[in-house]
């Protein structure tokens, strides 16, 4: 029974088919809100799903120069990653989450996995551009992993020691604390963390204003240049992945209540909230902000988002 349950949740629900789904619905969602802050019509919230469809339906082409193997073998790893990802994040109400304890670690490490993923697959391609945006990516990843292994430190810190005991890193428990004790984001030495948290989303994601290791009109896609057809589909739906998993997670993290015992009440709570913090984290950001320069991305998330978890975790301490 346990073997059925597990297979559902990484094949249907919370993962493979309601992530997918979900994954093209907040992207389609992504670009119409775009489009109306730029007064544009945009494109109808079903275009992801006909881009896939149209994509996976393309010829895979693979430089005579790449690596066969790590270059057909990347998008898949991203994938996966964001697909496991999903299956941890509990969601109130609805879903206690596959793990009991040390999620949070394991998610951190998940989470790096498309970047890891569009490394190998620039570092295999052979291409130029490929070299340039695998460095730019590494890059940016190192910035933003620090603010957030803070805030991951601080809210593991804040919880478990409020309960008596030492670090707390279960993702159940952390809600679970909230649920009883108040949503974290409400607790005011948290509010930097969530500040921190928040700055974070769009430098994981890799969008306007941190979209540099893809940048079109610099390096023409960087990373995703030799892609085509499926192998490109993939990448753009882990991109819609991570898009799921950082709103899901920020919503466990810091405001995880639900409305009452109903679950599809619930779940379409829980859709709401991931749409809310898309906007504000992506959407707005994108369509109000250029692309910054990568030394000044840089010094931006080693500044301004660690100072904040810094500050977090030094209240926290300080509070006991």
């Amino acid at each position: 029974m346990d073997t059925v349950k597990l297979l559902f949740n990484i094949l249907i629900f919370p993962g493979g088919l309601f992530a997918i789904v979900f994954a093209l619905f907040l992207l389609g969602v992504d670009r119409k809100i775009y489009a109306r802050l730029q007064r544009r019509v945009g494109p109808p919230l079903y275009q992801p799903f006909l881009d896939m469809i149209k994509l996976s339906r393309k010829e895979i082409l693979i430089p005579v120069t790449a690596n066969y193997t790590a270059f057909r073998f990347a998008p898949l790893m991203g994938f996966a990653g964001m697909i496991a990802a999903i299956t941890i994040i509990p969601v109130t109400g609805i879903y206690s989450g596959l793990y009991q304890s040390g999620d949070l670690l394991v998610l951190l490490y998940l989470l790096a996995a498309p970047a890891l993923a569009m490394m190998v697959g620039a570092s295999a391609s052979g291409s130029s551009y490929s070299s340039v945006g695998l460095s730019r990516e590494m890059t940016i990843m190192l910035a933003y992993e620090i603010p957030l292994v803070i805030v991951f430190l601080t809210i593991g810190m804040r919880v478990g020691i409020a309960s008596g005991g030492m670090a707390e890193f279960s993702l159940s428990r952390i809600m679970d604390f909230q649920l009883s004790n108040g949503a974290l984001l409400f607790d005011w030495p948290m509010l930097p963390a969530f500040i921190a948290f928040m700055c974070c989303i769009p430098g994981t994601i890799g969008v306007v204003p941190f979209d540099i290791p893809e940048a079109e009109t610099e390096i023409t896609e960087g990373p995703l240049l030799e892609y085509s057809g499926m192998g490109l589909a993939m990448f753009k739906l882990t991109g819609g992945l991570k898009m799921v998993v950082l709103s899901a997670l920020a919503i466990a993290l810091f405001f995880p209540s639900g409305i009452g015992n109903i679950w599809l009440v619930n779940l379409l709570w829980f859709i709401f909230k991931c749409i809310v913090v898309t906007f504000f984290t992506i959407t707005l950001i994108r369509a109000t902000r250029a692309r910054m320069r990568m030394d000044q991305a840089f010094k931006f998330y080693l500044l301004f988002p660690t100072a904040l978890a810094l500050i977090s975790l030094v209240l926290t301490l300080l509070s006991f």
